[in-house]
């Protein structure tokens, strides 16, 4: 089998990479190398002794589609592609919308037109919203997200439900995950943020390397028990398996025609403080810290319930919070300054 997957160059991207070719799929990236390295598919290759194939291009490039549908045969789609950060997306909400929903629209009509019905989405927990309570279950109702980022994933969520109405052949999973952290056990890939990192373990590890001085936990009077936020941090390596698993599920699928969505994470909330004790104890690495005023559009506490993916799809998250810890440190460790 096939795979296309776009976006395979970038955090996510690059360790589902790792778990395909390890499993004997047929490889196709296609990436801008906006937000990526070329160098996670080079390192994904030595990791597995197997080969890829890349094409460079952007989503919205409807013709470099096209051409690339028509070079390769390709079975499936894996979609990663698309800028994913919160607060910037308030502040660039069209060039959100021009990716993460135009980009998927393109991909997703040169799909039609190649005849590929196997599409595998990734998606967020951010689609449910600020109303619907924790723990996080796929029956909840799409909410309202507070940030274009999140209201991307919502609309794209409905293009697949409609796609799948009029095509009988499509069959769609949306993958809902929720704080993916950590690298590969080896250290030669792993999450390198351009900029400020948006996600909390990766400035951890800046500010434990040297490159930054301190950690911003933005709120500590939140109701929790610490009074900081409360996230799902699962492995990125299950989070990884997580994308082949469901892709040999569409596979196996003789009568299905539709979108299932699937929650991906550990199902139990972690602070922000309990990361960085986590991180300080797996690491021997004192993690400077100040608590600064909230972070506008940042929920208290919310966590997934990943019962349906571990009944249906067979997925659950294995490794603990330590790996995490100690794999992102490897990681960082081994690339002081990620890729470059």
């Amino acid at each position: 089998m096939t795979v296309l997957v776009t976006g395979g160059a970038g955090y996510i991207g690059s360790h589902t990479l790792v778990c395909l070719l390890n499993l004997g799929y047929e490889v196709v990236v296609y990436d801008n190398l906006v937000n990526s390295s070329v160098k996670a598919l080079l390192r994904a290759q030595e990791i597995t002794g197997k080969h890829l194939e890349f094409v460079e291009g952007d989503v919205t490039d409807s013709r470099a589609l096209d051409d690339l549908f028509a070079k390769y045969s390709i079975d499936a789609v894996i979609h990663f592609a698309a800028l994913k950060a919160v607060g910037e997306s308030s502040q660039r909400p069209l060039q959100y919308y021009e990716t993460n929903v135009y980009g998927s629209l393109c991909l997703l009509k040169a799909m039609e037109k190649a005849g590929v019905n196997h599409f595998v989405y990734s998606s967020s927990a951010t689609v449910y919203g600020e109303m619907n309570p924790s723990p996080y279950v796929e029956t909840m109702e799409l909410g309202s997200p507070s940030s274009p980022y999140g209201a991307s994933k919502v609309m794209v969520e409905r293009v697949l439900a409609d796609t799948a109405r009029v095509n009988p052949k499509f069959r769609a999973i949306s993958l809902r995950y929720f704080n993916p952290a950590g690298a590969h056990p080896s250290g030669l890939i792993g999450e390198d943020p351009s900029g400020i990192p948006n996600n909390l373990l990766p400035f951890i590890t800046q500010v434990a390397i040297g490159l930054r001085d301190s950690l911003s936990v933005f709120g500590g009077d939140y109701p929790t028990a610490d009074g900081t936020c409360i996230r799902d941090y699962l492995h990125v390596m299950d989070l990884a398996e997580g994308h082949v698993v469901a892709i040999d599920w569409l596979a196996e699928q003789s009568n299905f025609n539709g979108v299932e969505a699937f929650n991906l994470g550990a199902g139990t909330g972690v602070s922000v403080l309990e990361i960085i004790a986590s991180f300080e104890a797996a690491t021997h690495q004192k993690i400077n810290f100040k608590i600064v005023e909230r972070r506008a559009g940042d929920l208290p506490a919310f966590w997934a319930n990943a019962d349906k993916a571990d009944k249906v799809l067979n997925w659950q998250a294995k490794r603990t919070l330590v790996e995490m810890m100690e794999d992102a440190w490897r990681w960082q460790s081994k690339n002081p300054n990620g890729y470059n």
